[in-house]
């Protein structure tokens, strides 16, 4: 869809209407779908977050200024829709300390044969707030003061947990890493 095309439907689902927000969802719907399921643990909450997200998005699409990327604008609402819901239900979440954290062990060994479904897999079985930091460092380019805010921790919580996650993930490619060699 070019620049013009976008604008245009922008405008109408600010205006309410439904044919221009149902065409919107549809084209965004899966990309949206892929930020929720980073942050979830499985794909039922990650289409309970994306609705939430779709409803802040059309609640909000007259506040879309037209300056940058649209996508990255919605990108931010799903994210934050995600760590929302992240905060409401952060009594199973695991935090530790940053004297908990594992010195990581970096090895030079090959990924390229890990899928990135492999990848997200391995990340969904690390405990939310490890992946929470994780995604919110790594794939969103947030800071450590940013994160703590977003998620009402420490820094010092947010390097914890992003040291841990780093160790567990590691730990978790080697696994398959040795598998695939394995069997091949």
């Amino acid at each position: 869809m070019n620049k013009r095309n976008e604008h245009e439907l922008i405008k109408r689902c600010a205006q309410g209407d439904r044919a221009a927000q149902k065409t919107l969802y549809e084209q965004y719907a899966r990309m949206m779908f892929g930020v929720c399921l980073r942050y979830c643990i499985d794909n039922e909450e990650a289409k309970d977050i994306l609705q939430d997200g779709f409803v802040k998005v059309f609640s909000k699409i007259g506040q879309f200024a037209f300056a940058g990327s649209f996508e990255g604008w919605m990108k931010r609402i799903f994210v934050n829709t995600a760590l929302e819901y992240y905060r409401i239900n952060k009594v199973h979440m695991y935090h530790s300390d940053v004297e908990s954290a594992m010195h990581i062990d970096y090895e030079d060994y090959t990924v390229e044969k890990i899928g990135q479904k492999e990848i997200l897999k391995i990340m969904n079985t690390l405990a939310p707030g490890y992946r929470m930091v994780l995604n919110l460092f790594i794939v969103e380019g947030y800071g450590h003061a940013e994160i703590a805010e977003m998620l009402g921790i420490t820094e010092g919580t947010s390097k914890s947990q992003l040291s841990r996650a780093r160790v567990l993930l590691q730990e978790e490619l080697k696994k398959v890493m040795k598998y695939k060699q394995v069997n091949e």
